[in-house]
């Protein structure tokens, strides 16, 4: 049975939703932050020296980072689930990647820098503009579309959950309604319910 090392608030959330849209049996190891710095606890390095979740282990393999995981759990076990169709494969690896290569690192440091108060101040523009480039992307990619690959869902789309449910916490969805609709479809989608209510609390997900 598949194993999810998962971090309470973190991006193996979306593993756990990856597993219940394909319908897999798994078992979920839990781990919580610390409430003070935020960090994981040091019992993941055992699981893998980084350290960090999301973290899977699959028939005595461990399997490190979410857009790997993604794309490893749907070849081995989606059986055509959650694939794009062969015409749409570049556009659906560019997706996969794009989270966590581009869109999540505007994300993390307005996150830090909000930590650092008014030292952080003078990085603001900056970050502001990545910000916009990046959300004004996603959101003209989803222009007259439900899903970013093709008709329907991918594990792309798993993939940039996590982008737009962090982005949202930061209040930044106000000005980009495809967005704002998109997260909410994949929010109502029962597979993403069952993830949130076996993952436990999720202030992400609301």
């Amino acid at each position: 049975m598949l194993k999810v090392h998962h971090l309470n608030e973190s991006r193996s959330q979306r593993i756990l939703w990856l597993l219940e849209e394909l319908g897999l049996d798994y078992e979920i190891v839990r781990y919580q932050r610390d409430p003070k710095t935020r960090l994981a606890p040091p019992e993941l390095k055992a699981v893998h020296p980084l350290g960090k979740s999301p973290v899977v282990e699959d028939d005595g393999r461990v399997l490190a980072e979410s857009g790997a995981i993604v794309e490893t759990l749907i070849r081995r076990h989606g059986k055509g689930r959650l694939s794009p169709a062969p015409e749409d494969q570049d556009a659906y690896t560019h997706w996969l990647h794009f989270a966590e290569g581009s869109a999540m690192l505007p994300i993390m440091q307005l996150l830090y820098v909000q930590r650092l108060g008014e030292a952080g101040s003078p990085l603001r523009p900056r970050i502001d503009s990545e910000l916009k480039n990046h959300l004004g992307y996603l959101e003209g990619a989803l222009q007259g579309r439900e899903y970013l690959v093709g008709a329907t869902l991918t594990g792309a789309d798993i993939q940039n959950s996590f982008v737009l449910e962090s982005a949202k916490a930061f209040r930044l969805l106000g000005e980009y309604p495809n967005l704002t609709a998109y997260l909410d479809r994949l929010h109502a989608r029962p597979a993403y319910q069952r993830a949130v209510e076996k993952g436990g609390p999720y202030a992400l997900g609301r």
